[in-house]
């Protein structure tokens, strides 16, 4: 029975695969990955194929499907800053951006990892009311820290790094309007490589899935971190599980060095991301 199941489970790896592989290639004959109803539809299929528990082990792919998998977050990273960029900018036509900010199509999936985000907070941060965060990569639309600051963390003022000018004017336009969080959210055109004794300021320092679209390049910026967060500080990152890692950047407690990491949460439902939080060793 035991063969048989693993069988099975070889058979499910193999047609995922190629579900996965055909979408990619289809993708990948796009000549724009600005939202529109042909990659709209291809990123549907791709996460619907993505979101269901998969024994996968992503990391142990043949060469060839390592390389579509790397090339497939990259795409998807792509697509994901059109996609914010593109709703942004419809927000911002608004008088008050923010009243509005239910016309993005993932809207209620941040509001579920926002909540998620602070009850983890609360079990391991030592001031529950933190006086700065930041996040880095914030994008044109940062939702988690929108979502933080108006709904969980209401006196807590964040740092949001963005090495896209663009991006972050879009997103200062969101918050402009509002008397509160226009004082509370900052936004920095920083490339956080370049931002060290500031580190130290912040109580919590999120990172963001799709800064460090590879191994080297995430390391690169978590021994960055490591170097100049303050000791007893909390790192919180977003990681991918199971077949989810075609999404998403995947971070092991190994590539943490210089962290305790505290816990690890893979959500089960539409919340594509893991969350890991560790705190900086002292």
């Amino acid at each position: 029975m035991g063969s048989l199941g693993s069988l099975n489970s070889c058979n499910d790896e193999e047609l995922l695969i190629q579900n996965i592989s055909e979408i990619y290639n289809n993708l990948s004959t796009l000549e724009s990955l600005k939202p529109s109803k042909d990659v709209n539809t291809l990123f549907t299929q791709l996460v619907l194929a993505c979101i269901p528990p998969s024994p996968i082990d992503v990391t142990k792919l043949s060469v060839t499907d390592q390389g579509i998998r790397s090339n497939l977050i990259r795409l998807c990273g792509q697509a994901e800053g059109l996609l914010e960029a593109h709703y942004s900018t419809l927000l911002g036509s608004y008088d008050i951006p923010l009243d509005h900010i239910n016309i993005f199509p993932y809207y209620t999936n941040y509001i579920k990892l926002g909540r998620l985000e602070y009850t983890i907070l609360g079990n391991y941060i030592t001031n529950p009311n933190p006086s700065h965060i930041a996040f880095i990569g914030s994008g044109p639309l940062p939702l988690t820290s929108i979502v933080l600051a108006s709904n969980h963390l209401r006196n807590t003022t964040f740092h949001n790094y963005d090495i896209d000018i663009s991006a972050n004017a879009l997103a200062s336009n969101l918050v402009a309007p509002d008397p509160d969080l226009s004082k509370r959210m900052l936004f920095h055109d920083t490339d956080i490589m370049d931002v060290t004794n500031g580190l130290y300021d912040y109580e919590v320092v999120f990172l963001a899935a799709l800064v460090g679209l590879n191994k080297v390049d995430k390391c690169r910026v978590i021994d960055h971190l490591a170097k100049h967060m303050a000791p007893g500080s909390l790192l919180m990152l977003r990681s991918a599980h199971g077949a989810r890692g075609f999404l998403y950047p995947i971070v092991e407690p190994s590539d943490l060095p210089g962290f305790e990491v505290l816990a690890i949460f893979h959500p089960m439902d539409e919340v594509i991301n893991s969350v890991v939080v560790a705190r900086k060793i002292k």
